[in-house]
């Protein structure tokens, strides 16, 4: 009973959604004809992530707490839901048809605005979500037994979250400020522009203009396919999963709002592209976006802020965008924050979320491709 109303309220969405459908065009692209935009709407939670599969002409939306699958022309084709936690950021292997997103269980603000007085109850988890894409063939899926989705536990997350830390004579909560993870993608090793494919994983970073030590995005780098290996389906808050990641990176940025919200790798540019909320320190220009020049390997540094002094492999900002003449830093103030898929070749697709009058959460997917601009790295294609 429950999922059919699960179904019957996402197609009366859908319905509602026909309007802003109609607008869509088709454009010319190296990948065959791809629409200007895609349009979804459901929910009171915002849009969290985006992975288009072009080879099966076919989009996935991470509305929080629904896995939403659809054509290119909006239309519902199938959905994961029964989900208590924050699904975010999301990222697809095209060869597998394995899609990978961000998941946490946990007790902050966030938590308990999805599962309200629970998310203090329950322990805080944080896992890698493996979803089987080929599996998605229908509406109202269940996450938990609906054999689509395995997690891997990330405990070295929990243990970040969990702990308090010391840092300049001050206790502080949440080691690196950790509020969890969000940003995921794939792609190759830092240093390198092919090869074996590793996944990435992007803390989030709590909002703190009081505290040194956490100006930097931290991105934990995992073997998908270990991963998967150790993956089990949710029917419980388990603890199946790696006791630490394989690489540990640092990437200068200053401080920002909930740390690192999407992550994509553009094989065009060989970045990894960062889409942030911004930050409010001062002190940093405070950018949107920034871009890891992937082509550089890690370097071995110690670390701004941390008393007493901590080493790290530090990542390099690409030299491109805007340059802040006091840090040097580098970024766009260019919104890509609740979802950025690049397609390959300059071309990509970009989120702008919303409400609807009626206080309904939409995604409206624009193709873009990208300037460099460092006022507007994306043109929009109509």
């Amino acid at each position: 009973m429950i999922q059919r109303i699960f179904v019957a309220a996402v197609m009366a969405l859908c319905a509602l959604a026909m309007q802003a459908k109609s607008e869509m065009t088709w454009v010319d692209t190296p990948f065959g004809k791809l629409p200007s935009s895609v349009y979804f709407q459901i929910g009171k939670h915002h849009v969290q992530g985006v992975a288009v599969d072009v080879k099966n002409k076919c989009v996935y939306f991470s509305f929080t707490t629904y896995l939403i699958k659809t054509d290119y022309e909006g239309n519902l084709l199938g959905s994961v839901e029964g989900l208590t936690c924050h699904l975010g950021c999301i990222d697809l292997d095209p060869e597998t048809g394995m899609l990978y997103g961000s998941m946490e269980y946990k007790d902050d603000a966030i938590g308990q605005g999805i599962s309200g007085s629970a998310a203090k109850q329950r322990a805080n988890s944080f896992y890698v979500g493996i979803f089987d894409t080929k599996k998605i063939d229908r509406p109202g899926i269940d996450a938990a037994t609906g054999g689509v989705l395995k997690a891997a536990y990330l405990k070295e997350v929990v243990d970040m979250y969990e702990t308090k830390v010391q840092n300049d004579g001050k206790t502080l909560d949440h080691k690196y400020g950790c509020s969890g993870i969000d940003g995921v993608s794939l792609g190759p090793q830092f240093g390198k522009t092919d090869g074996r494919k590793v996944i990435n994983v992007a803390l989030g970073i709590y909002s703190d203009v009081d505290r040194t030590d956490n100006d930097y995005q931290v991105i934990l780098q995992y073997d998908p396919a270990k991963l998967e290996a150790k993956a089990r389906p949710l029917t419980s808050f388990h603890q199946y999963g790696p006791k630490k990641a394989d690489k540990r990176y640092f990437v200068f940025t200053g401080n920002t709002n909930w740390g690192v919200q999407n992550m994509d790798y553009d094989a065009y540019k060989g970045y990894w592209i960062l889409g942030v909320y911004k930050g409010k320190k001062s002190a940093y220009p405070n950018y949107s976006m920034f871009a890891v020049d992937g082509s550089v390997a890690a370097k071995k540094e110690t670390l701004k802020g941390f008393v007493p002094a901590q080493k790290g492999l530090v990542l390099t900002l690409a030299n491109d965008g805007s340059k802040d003449a006091k840090t040097g830093l580098r970024g766009w103030n260019a919104k890509c924050d609740t979802g950025i898929e690049s397609l390959g070749q300059g071309y990509y697709y970009i989120s702008n979320s919303g409400k609807t009058k009626d206080k309904v959460q939409f995604c409206d997917l624009r193709l873009c491709k990208w300037t460099g601009n460092p006022e507007n790295p994306f043109e929009e294609l109509k």
